[in-house]
């Protein structure tokens, strides 16, 4: 995108992808175990390299997905998913439509079989590296395993998080511009110096509840003496994608929730069989409707910070790298400058931050309830009470402690909980590792069952 046209509408959209995958590698398969990774990838993460080189995106790769990446065999366990689990659900979900003439239902799921086995040819062609395809991309980076920074209980477990998350992405990909994108937006201030003593210059926070929803104050870089820039997400744009009336809502997109009995969509929305052209259309709509939006929300200047999980597009929402695509084509017919956040700092000079900030996150009511309100409350109690105990052994912890805290730690698992979509794997996963982390203070000999997670610990215990 010219400079000229960016100047032509006023401001520039910045939009941010935060790629986040729990730590699933070895832990189970279908639907929330490592098989949910394997989708993840066909779905979302192969597809997003195509698009990714078109425009500037600032992308964030959390350490904890990588983690997994990078561990050995497990890319080779994706083909073999794509080549031959989902073969073979592909096989029997359209023998069973073709018995019950269902034509459409039919060439809908040999269409997805085909992008199935597309994906693994891709990633084969990769030579299974897809963190390596990745790379030119990554600009910024995340906690260790995306805990939620103002819910730790010392600053000594709040730096680990930080700084093995920063030595994960330098060691990874080199180059590091200082952004820091902080698990599931969650800011408090005193977290500020220790994002600033590691080396953090900018993260993204959410001020819709001080500023009000729509407010030009929204698009405007924050700075205070304790720490980096403070980027305000706008809701507002937001609200486009991420929403119950969002885009993804439309009648003609693929349904998520509607399932093959072998687990496939093959529906739209509203209940008929899915039309893939006609959705396509659809996208085109939308992501024209989407530009109009900003570049009516920074015509008088700033910039439109627009973050999505990055899972949300293909992955949970079908269409939407077809939408971010057509999104970097349409800025370019209208006139919309496209930056990344670490471009903008060059050019957008921080305002003053206000005094005494809140406690805020892009979760519900914009607080920390979902990651610590009463129907989790007892998740957030355990992780604390295992970071003190794993704290106060210092030196001594053991390293197998250190990283079933850190496993602990993930907002995933309170995140799955409140929200009662994922059965007891969630509470699962947490006592697993909250066993575990007590057995290795204990002194138990490690079973390895989390020998690829954090490798490059750091900060005040290592």
């Amino acid at each position: 995108m010219s400079s000229t046209a960016a100047q032509r509408r006023g401001g520039e959209l910045a939009i941010v992808l935060h790629t986040h995958m729990p730590y699933v590698e070895g832990y189970g398969t279908w639907p929330f175990g490592e098989e949910w990774l394997w989708e993840a990838i066909a779905t979302c993460y192969l597809p997003l390299l195509d698009v990714l080189a078109r425009a500037p995106i600032t992308l964030s790769l959390t350490p904890v997905l990588c983690d997994q990446l990078e561990a050995p065999g497990a890319m080779e366990r994706c083909v073999t998913f794509l080549r031959e689990v989902r073969k073979e659900s592909h096989r029997r979900d359209i023998e069973a439509f073709r018995a019950s003439a269902q034509p459409k239902l039919v060439a809908e799921l040999e269409r997805s079989a085909a992008q199935y086995a597309a994906a693994a040819d891709r990633l084969e062609d990769l030579g299974d590296d897809l963190l390596a395809a990745f790379a030119p991309y990554v600009s910024w980076t995340s906690a260790a395993t995306h805990a939620v920074l103002p819910l730790l209980a010392t600053d000594a477990g709040a730096a680990m998080q930080v700084q093995t998350g920063i030595a994960s992405h330098r060691r990874r990909f080199g180059n590091w511009h200082g952004g820091f994108w902080l698990p599931e937006c969650a800011h408090a201030p005193w977290l500020d110096p220790l994002l600033e003593e590691s080396g953090a210059r900018a993260t993204c926070v959410e001020l819709t509840e001080m500023f009000g929803l729509g407010s030009p104050r929204h698009l405007h870089p924050l700075v205070s003496d304790d720490g980096p820039v403070l980027w305000p997400i706008d809701r507002q744009t937001m609200s486009l994608v991420w929403s119950e009336a969002g885009y993804p809502a439309a009648p003609d997109y693929r349904d998520y929730h509607g399932l093959t009995f072998h687990q496939h969509h093959a529906w739209c929305n509203e209940g008929t069989p899915y039309d893939h052209a006609v959705a396509m259309a659809m996208v085109r709509e939308h992501a024209a409707d989407f530009v109009r939006h900003v570049g009516e929300r920074v015509r008088d200047g700033g910039v439109c910070v627009c973050p999505l999980d990055t899972e949300l597009l293909g992955h949970w929402w079908y269409e939407g790298v077809d939408w971010l695509r057509e999104v970097i084509e349409e800025c370019a017919r209208q006139g919309l400058g496209l930056t990344t956040l670490d471009d903008a700092l060059a050019t957008h000079e921080p305002e003053p931050a206000p005094e005494h900030l809140p406690t805020t996150s892009w979760g519900e009511s914009g607080d920390l309830s979902t990651w610590s309100g009463p129907a989790v409350a007892d998740l957030a109690w355990q992780a604390r009470s295992a970071e003190l105990r794993t704290i106060a052994a210092g030196t001594d912890a053991p390293v197998r402690a250190v990283r079933e805290l850190l496993a602990l730690q993930a907002s995933d698992w309170a995140f799955q909980a409140a929200r009662g979509g994922a059965g007891e794997y969630p509470r699962e996963r947490a006592a697993g590792h909250l066993r575990a982390l007590d057995q290795a203070l204990a002194g138990a000999v490690s079973d390895g069952a989390v020998r690829n997670l954090a490798p490059d610990l750091c900060g005040r215990l290592y």
